[in-house]
């Protein structure tokens, strides 16, 4: 060891790493080494011996930090005389890794028939790491070690359908209700929120800015006036997409610094006398306005809200580009970050020279009339995203497929794809009257038969540093590692139920039904996950955080503990409290997406088959739908097909979704048996 230590001090201080620094400060910080993208052998040992005389941190963090770092160091290959001596000291001390820290990474219990949720799978091979996984409309974040135990947790007050973990150990999340974007510290404290009406995706940009995917509306009038058919613009307009770059400036709001919009991009070849007429195969920089809007008319519950769904965000600085992922379009679209708002706004301008026309798009070439449905390479993807440098494939495209077509659908299997963007520049080749290439996949995932694995709706990926994928299945709540030859070595599965945790030997119950926009429906399961993050044990966010790996998911007390995430809703008096049932408001009460939750216990079978009614009482009725204004309240009900009730350690426990109006009351009650006993109460909420 201490053979090593001189090594390394002697590396740092030769002429290729020398700056003026003394070489104690550099082994004793890790600030100061270069990037994983041009990490050297030194670097690498540096880290390793780091990790084995840092005695404030727990052996398993130690061990984590130091195998990620000798597998990097030993991929590295060095060839240098110096280098080749560090890979001849480390070699033994990254051998008995285990031994040296009293570890053993595969101690966890094997798989067995009555293991159901949380750590499935642990294989050699695995990538050895942290994950960051939240069940989609829970309000706690977990960050797992590689057994499957919660390493770090954040206990939030706003459900919200995912998060990022941010270099300084804060969080990054997208309110549940879709409202805004928050920032919370390690403890769970709110410390920055942007108001906005975003759609499902975000991101920190180098600069400190938040990138974020925003929705926005066009009139009927608007629309047909920009050059669509009439007959498929539904009468309350059209949502489109746009971004913003929000510079925080104070712990609520933050300045604009760019924004780019979906509809300054438009092409039509509908109207002649309206504005972006033109041949769509002859614009493939564009966006066809009336691509989809006969698709989506058919169903009226998108047809006003939703034509393009953007689900995904992604920023390539190198480039200083950013790629997004529509996924009505069954597409990937790179535009051009580099040029203003006013360039972006217009079609000249920027490192490509196109303003803020679409540089590259792939996956539908039937969205700019270059092909039909046999050319048709993406099916309602999810996180399109560049491979980052320093990582297997870095520079290519990444992206959950998820097979679901449109429209119709045949498809029906999820794959993973990866492809070789065709780059030239900042620009990107098309030969003239084609397709975008690559005709081909760089790679892809796939299960044998494929049709075994199929998340039609959410899901993700990502590239990790020995060339493993991760995989997660949102639908299904199951995160997994594949092997570049499709091998799975680490699986888990979330042991959530909604907000509920599951004990081993339980299964997630069968969810909402997630319909294509024409035909086809699969049942969703109430484990689901929006996204799950890997994150490298040297990862800056994660110095920030106490990593203390403790108990399993499954193995704690469930969010549902009445002092942990719900309140009070009111004065229930004594009618209610003879039913012996309590009823919570959520505390993101005043939100669209608020919800009320029934707690009873101890709860019989009888109990959860009980019927328990709302009557809403609004603050204007004429937030009402127009056939219940004159009666003055509208009837909601728990568990009213007796299926809904959860029961979990003798408690009964369900939720119930409320109108996003501001509501005055709530006139509830529970018919307690058979012959129609009622207990009734009221509940009033201050708005």
């Amino acid at each position: 060891m201490a053979a090593l230590a001189v090594l390394i001090t002697t590396a740092w201080q030769s002429p290729a790493h020398a700056d003026g620094g003394s070489s104690s400060a550099r082994i004793q910080t890790a600030d100061t080494a270069p990037e994983d993208g041009g990490a050297t052998a030194q670097t690498h040992a540096q880290r390793i011996l780091r990790a084995l005389t840092d005695r404030d941190a727990n052996n398993w963090v130690r061990y984590w930090q130091a195998r990620h770092a000798c597998a990097a160091l030993d991929r590295a290959a060095p060839a240098a005389p110096l280098d080749r001596a560090l890979l001849t000291l480390t070699a033994p001390i990254c051998a008995k890794l285990e031994a040296r820290l009293g570890v053993n990474p595969f101690d966890y219990p094997p798989p067995d028939e009555d293991r159901t949720v949380g750590l499935l799978l642990n294989e050699p091979g695995m990538a050895m790491g942290y994950t960051l996984v939240t069940g989609y409309v829970n309000s706690d974040v977990f960050l797992l070690d590689p057994l499957g135990r919660v390493a770090h947790a954040w206990h939030l007050k706003t459900p919200f359908k995912h998060a990022k973990l941010l270099d300084n150990g804060n969080l990054l999340v997208e309110k549940m209700s879709g409202s805004g974007i928050l920032e919370f510290d390690p403890r769970g404290n709110k410390i920055w929120e942007y108001k906005i009406s975003i759609h499902h995706d975000f991101l920190k940009m180098p600069n400190g800015n938040v990138m974020m995917i925003a929705v926005g509306r066009k009139t009927r009038e608007e629309v047909i006036a920009a050059g669509a058919n009439p007959e498929f613009v539904h009468q309350d307009g059209l949502g489109y997409d746009y971004l913003l770059e929000v510079r925080p400036t104070s712990a609520i709001g933050g300045e604009v610094v760019w924004q780019w919009s979906t509809w300054d991009h438009l092409v039509q070849d509908f109207d002649p006398t309206k504005p972006n007429y033109g041949a769509i195969a002859e614009h493939p920089e564009r966006i066809d306005l009336n691509f989809l809007l006969q698709t989506i008319s058919e169903l009226r519950q998108y047809a006003p809200q939703d034509w393009l769904h953007t689900n995904s965000i992604d920023y390539n600085p190198a480039l200083d580009q950013i790629m997004l992922s529509p996924r009505h379009f069954s597409e990937l679209w790179i535009i051009d970050r580099s040029a203003t708002t006013q360039e972006a706004r217009g079609h000249t301008g920027g490192n490509g020279g196109m303003g803020g026309d679409l540089l590259y798009r792939w996956g539908n070439p039937r969205a700019y009339g270059r092909g039909d449905a046999d050319d048709q390479r993406l099916f309602w993807q999810h996180q399109t995203h560049w491979i980052p440098s320093g990582l297997p494939g870095a520079g290519n495209i990444l992206l959950f497929n998820n097979g679901m077509e449109l429209p119709g659908d045949k498809r029906r299997y999820s794959s993973i794809d990866e492809l070789v963007p065709p780059a030239l520049g900042y620009r990107y080749r098309r030969a003239d009257n084609a397709a975008y290439p690559p005709d081909a996949l760089e790679w892809t995932y796939a299960a044998q038969p494929p049709a075994d694995f199929y998340a039609p709706s959410m899901s993700g990926t990502q590239r990790l540093p020995n060339g493993n994928t991760l995989i997660v299945d949102g639908t299904a709540g199951t995160i997994f590692q594949a092997t570049p030859c499709g091998r799975i070595v680490w699986k888990y599965v979330a042991p959530l139920d909604n907000r509920i945790h599951l004990r081993q030997g339980e299964r997630p119950s069968s969810g909402a039904r997630f319909s294509s926009l024409r035909g086809g429906h699969v049942h969703l399961l109430n484990n689901g996950v929006y996204r799950a993050y890997w994150h490298s044990p040297d990862h800056p966010g994660l110095q920030a955080l106490d990593l203390v790996p403790g108990a399993f998911i499954e193995d704690t007390p469930d969010i549902y503990a009445i002092a942990h995430s719900a309140a009070i809703a009111g004065d229930f008096g004594d009618p209610l409290a003879r039913s012996d049932f309590d009823i919570y408001l959520d505390e993101s009460a005043y939100e669209y997406g608020r919800r009320l939750i029934y707690i009873k216990q101890p709860c019989a079978a009888t109990d959860a088959r009980h019927k328990i009614f709302l009557h809403i009482i609004p603050a204007r009725p004429r937030d009402l739908p127009a056939d219940k204004q004159e009666r003055g309240f509208e009837n909601l009900d728990f568990n009213s097909n007796g299926n809904e009730v959860k029961v979990s350690d003798d408690r009964c426990v369900a939720l119930r979704g409320l109108p996003g109006y501001p509501i005055e009351g709530i006139h509830t009650g529970q018919f307690m048996d058979d012959a129609g006993q009622l207990w009734r109460a009221e509940i009033e909420l201050g708005e």
